[in-house]
């Protein structure tokens, strides 16, 4: 027997904030401010399973795979926005990381009824992505218990997929009919119920980790530095720049030129400039190497 909304941990009532309605602003902003202490204690004994979903997505993307988040509600749209997040940050492809919400877009602003109790609707929505074995797939229910999202988890594990569960509620049905379970528990909400809060920053921690790590094993950092930054403003133009002078102890004429030659890669001009080469051997190092900078500049200069 499943957990049922009565006694699910993310719907208790939380018994420090009985008088929300009677608190002053400070005091509720106090509370608030408490509880959210709380969350990365919360995160921290599941950090062995969100490194192993890492290894996962790592693998996937490798092997010319894609991350795919599915959610509802909050817990959609967090997927959504990691999602989008992480073309202009890593350089990568919009398809690379996927970001499915219960309803579609138009759910990520206006709730769309029903759509998270169609169970059939998760599998209906990852197979018209086109999903592969190939693919992770990530579901995101801070309740545990979201029909779409196991809709979604079913049709992956029949596909042969790596699938993954991120809920707030230990023992989740998410977790059952997922190969890996990310359980927190962040407790009792201040507003009861809502799930926005506590189980929603515990979701984004463990999304940002997710991606990030992820992106950082795929070669998309040097040191701490995001070498496939996408330069589509003015102030990612001088991050780009700082980015190349920070890595490569250059000026920033010498910084601006090489991105230049290098069409605009701070990658590719980091490589150039530590490695004393041209920008066609940059480039064959990075393809050695997977994309990684660091083992790409260690590379033997060729005879």
């Amino acid at each position: 027997m499943g957990l049922t909304l009565d006694n699910l941990l993310t719907e208790a009532r939380n018994p420090r904030t009985m008088n929300l309605d009677s608190m002053t602003a400070l005091e509720i902003v106090t509370a608030m401010n408490q509880e959210d202490a709380k969350v990365p204690d919360s995160i921290r004994p599941e950090l062995p399973h969100i490194a192993q979903c890492v290894t996962w997505a790592t693998e996937s993307i490798r092997a010319g795979g894609r991350i795919i988040y599915m959610g509802a509600g909050t817990s959609g749209r967090l997927g959504v926005l990691d999602a989008v997040e992480c073309p202009p940050t890593f350089g990568v492809s919009p398809d690379m990381v996927v970001g499915l919400i219960a309803g579609g877009e138009r759910a990520f602003v206006k709730a769309v009824e029903g759509a998270e109790d169609n169970y059939d609707l998760g599998k209906a929505d990852l197979q018209a992505i086109g999903l592969t074995e190939q693919d992770i797939v990530i579901g995101i229910a801070a309740s545990g218990r979201t029909p779409y999202v196991l809709g979604g988890l079913e049709y992956a594990n029949h596909l042969g997929c790596k699938t993954v569960a991120i809920s707030c509620n230990p023992g989740s049905e998410v977790g059952k009919n997922a190969r890996l379970a990310i359980e927190v528990a962040p407790g009792p909400e201040c507003l009861t119920g809502s799930t926005r809060l506590k189980a929603g920053t515990a979701q984004k921690l463990i999304l940002n980790m997710i991606s990030t790590a992820t992106m950082v094993g795929c070669g998309k950092a040097y040191g701490n530095l995001m070498v496939d930054v996408m330069q589509t403003n003015e102030k990612l133009v001088v991050r780009a720049q700082n980015i190349v002078m920070a890595a490569t102890d250059v000026p920033r004429e010498v910084a601006k030129d090489a991105i230049a030659q290098a069409g605009g890669s701070c990658k590719l001009a980091i490589t150039m400039l530590l490695a004393a080469c041209t920008v066609e051997e940059a480039r064959e190092r990075l393809d050695r190497c997977g994309g990684s900078v660091r083992q790409a500049v260690a590379l033997e200069k060729p005879e």
